[in-house]
């Protein structure tokens, strides 16, 4: 995977750009996360949950490194796929509508205290996965590839969400 000085410019500013994904990934994540914590140790802790509930302590390593890999795959998609305006532009349009409901997820679930409106949000950004590793795959099978576990563990988040909307 090393760069190369093609279409999408210098090595040292295709570097720049993984800096950037990563840098927006991550920024997604901790904005996320502050919205999260909100309400995780006040009214998360007084729903009914599922016997499967992970521990709390496991989301934030979980989802750092589903944020890497994400931030790594869509770099990998604009470097092969001709950046921006390349074969990789609508691929990366539907990354960032994937990434807005990661987003949201947090809002609706955490920040409005709604477990319905969660849901609704996190069937969406399921959707949105699928349709970005079916987007990736024709341009570059890892980066596709580096979606799966993100894709796996929203499946188990969205039964999850599913199972405290139902339980309450």
């Amino acid at each position: 995977m090393t760069p190369k000085n093609d279409a999408n410019g210098s090595a040292a500013n295709q570097w720049l750009v993984l800096a950037g994904f990563i840098a927006l990934c991550l920024a997604v994540a901790g904005i996320a996360g502050w919205a999260t914590n909100q309400s995780v140790a006040t009214w998360y802790l007084t729903l009914n949950r599922p016997s499967w509930t992970p521990p709390n302590w496991l989301f934030a390593p979980v989802w750092t490194l589903l944020y890497v890999m994400m931030a790594v795959a869509a770099w990998q998609v604009w470097r092969v796929g001709g950046g921006f305006s390349g074969k990789a532009r609508s691929a990366l349009i539907i990354f960032f509508v994937q990434l807005a409901l990661n987003f949201a997820w947090s809002f609706a679930f955490f920040a409005a205290r709604s477990p319905a409106l969660g849901l609704l949000v996190i069937v969406a950004m399921w959707l949105a996965i699928a349709a970005t590793i079916a987007a990736f795959r024709p341009i570059d099978r890892l980066a596709a590839w580096l979606l799966v576990p993100y894709l796996v563990w929203v499946s188990y988040a969205t039964a999850l969400n599913f199972s405290i909307w139902t339980l309450n």
